[in-house]
């Protein structure tokens, strides 16, 4: 009885999270599990504007998922083939002036 429990709320929490992958707008608590983040540290994120949010009514929070996406995207680190790509560039465009 208890795996049985166990994997209904596994396949509860799946579902959950295909909803709000379809969702262009999270509330708070959609946005923690989208991001995978508390929600002590989400409201960090909020209340010290690093992350991008709405708040229309005053009191709660709301996120464009598309605007999340772009915020875990940032500050991308360049690959060791990038870097020795943009080696090569440098000094052959170097050779040549």
């Amino acid at each position: 009885m208890d795996e049985i429990l166990k994997r209904l709320d596994k396949l509860e929490r799946l579902i959950e999270s295909q909803n709000i992958v379809q969702k262009d707008v999270l509330n708070f608590n959609e946005a923690c599990i989208y991001l995978e983040l508390s929600q002590s540290h989400l409201y960090k994120l909020t209340s010290t504007r690093q992350i991008p949010h709405f708040c229309p009514q005053g009191k709660k929070l709301y996120f464009n998922r598309h605007e999340l996406d772009a915020w875990l995207q940032r500050n991308r680190q360049t690959t060791t083939d990038e870097i020795e790509k943009q080696a090569t560039n440098y000094i052959i465009k170097k050779g040549r002036a």
